[in-house]
């Protein structure tokens, strides 16, 4: 990991994705790129107006100004910082910056457990997740450690998977992080029995890796539904993060029908990662 880009409102929530951007680059000897973007078309910017070209330029140097306020922590010294201002919010410029930089995460900040189904549905977050073609983390709370020792990796084992899949794997190696499996079979819909579950498994890691070393490596949990199985079978091997695979431009409904990561992500006290497929 060698860059991780941070979009920033200069609000309370940017500021932990910052910090949290900020413990990561200081352990892998990353760089941070902080990008602002700026509700100015180029047609502003360009205008012969004299009155909205002064506008303009009152906004960037006000917004110069934020940056450099914004950035005045104790925990970014020493850190490598890169400032980008974008002129337009199209967060689907994001994704464009990202490979710009060549950046290898972005770093987001929410509103938390109470608030992040307002933050993803329709929100600026869920917009950045869907166009991101990299790794997208989810930071709710201040952070503290940062350290993701334990990873919870949830899965439905099926072959669009296996690519996120070997994706959080490399990711978390390089981190240190033990990644835990996990398969949560519901009493109804798409309930499947211990052999069918072992064969689906059997398959997908027999795609990732060539081999079954990991089979007993994977956890089958029975719960209500797939989230609360996820958040139960976190807390039981105590995550520090949960990882999960997203389906991009289609939103962050992954491996059932519905939205099975929103609602993780909504219902998580931990970060969430995600993956794309």
């Amino acid at each position: 990991m060698k860059k991780i880009l941070v979009p920033i409102d200069f609000s309370e929530h940017s500021e932990y994705a910052l910090e949290a951007a900020a413990i990561l680059a200081r352990k892998n000897n990353a760089e941070v790129i902080v990008l602002h973007m700026l509700e100015i078309s180029d047609a502003v910017l360009t205008h012969h107006n004299s009155e909205q070209q002064a506008k303009a330029f009152f906004l960037l140097k006000l917004a110069e100004q934020k940056f450099e306020e914004f950035l005045d922590k104790d925990y970014l010294t020493d850190v490598v910082l890169t400032p980008v201002v974008k002129h337009f919010k199209v967060f689907s410029e994001v994704n464009d910056v990202a490979k710009e930089q060549n950046a290898d995460l972005i770093v987001m900040g929410s509103h938390g457990a109470s608030g992040v189904k307002e933050f993803f549905v329709g929100s600026n977050t869920e917009k950045v997740v869907r166009y991101s073609e990299i790794p997208v983390l989810v930071i709710k709370h201040n952070p503290i450690l940062m350290d993701f020792e334990n990873v919870v990796f949830a899965c439905d084992f099926t072959e669009e998977s296996v690519q996120p899949y070997l994706t959080a794997s490399k990711t978390f190696a390089k981190m240190g992080s033990k990644l835990h499996l996990v398969y949560v079979n519901l009493p109804n819909v798409g309930f499947k029995s211990t052999t069918e579950m072992e064969k689906s498994v059997a398959a997908f890691l027999k795609s990732a890796h060539g081999n079954l070393e990991k089979m007993n490596e994977v956890k089958y949990v029975s719960d209500y539904s797939v989230e609360q199985g996820v958040l139960n079978f976190a807390n039981v091997v105590g995550a520090d993060l949960i990882a999960v695979a997203t389906h991009g431009r289609r939103g962050l409904a992954h491996f059932f029908e519905g939205s099975i990561s929103e609602d993780l992500a909504n219902h998580s006290t931990l970060p969430v990662m995600t993956f794309k497929i």
